[in-house]
């Protein structure tokens, strides 16, 4: 615990005593747990320090992720002899109910299909010797209601022009063989 209070120092100038604090805790307790990562998962492996509300206030607070994670990177992570990527990616996370801000149905590619979840977009520098992705600003992805009607508009399209071009398989009865054509072969 003392390690990331040390490696939080830098971020002093930007945010208060208070919110450093709260944040080496509940990097701390992220870091150490298992399973899906939850506020009341963080709160019960914080421990001293690291109430629920505690929690809940850290998060509740608008910070300048932006400006933290460059300081964080310049700090500790830098190397000027490495080459570095900028490089966007958009993940999907799994997620279950009803009730979670920008739950929707997105693409995973791991399953091949929408799947429902919440979406981020995340730009991150990549080090080109050490292979290793560090990421500089998080966007959670969230559809508007007009993309999504558009989207239900689609797929019910799809679905009606899926239905009325099926027909069984094979070839149809009363249909003649036809000679084919021929083709031309070209010199070589």
């Amino acid at each position: 615990m003392v390690d990331i209070v040390a490696l939080f120092q830098c971020l002093h100038p930007h945010v208060t005593a208070t919110t450093v604090r709260q944040c080496s805790r509940i990097a701390w307790a992220m870091l150490v747990m298992t399973g899906r990562v939850t506020m009341l998962g963080i709160s019960r492996w914080a421990g001293t320090g690291g109430s629920y509300r505690t929690v809940q206030r850290f998060f509740s607070q608008a910070l300048p992720w932006a400006v933290l994670f460059w300081v964080f990177f310049r700090q500790h992570v830098y190397r000027p002899e490495d080459v570095y990527l900028v490089v966007g990616d958009e993940v999907v996370a799994t997620k279950a109910g009803k009730l979670t801000h920008g739950l929707d149905r997105f693409f995973s590619s791991l399953y091949g299909k929408p799947v429902p979840g919440l979406a981020f977009f995340t730009l991150s520098l990549v080090s080109v010797q050490a292979r290793r992705s560090f990421p500089m600003h998080v966007e959670q992805v969230v559809r508007s209601d007009a993309e999504k009607a558009a989207s239900k508009a689609k797929a019910a399209a799809k679905k009606q022009t899926s239905s009325t071009a099926k027909r069984r398989p094979g070839r149809p009865k009363g249909s003649k063989k036809t000679p084919k054509a021929d083709v031309p072969l070209t010199p070589e």
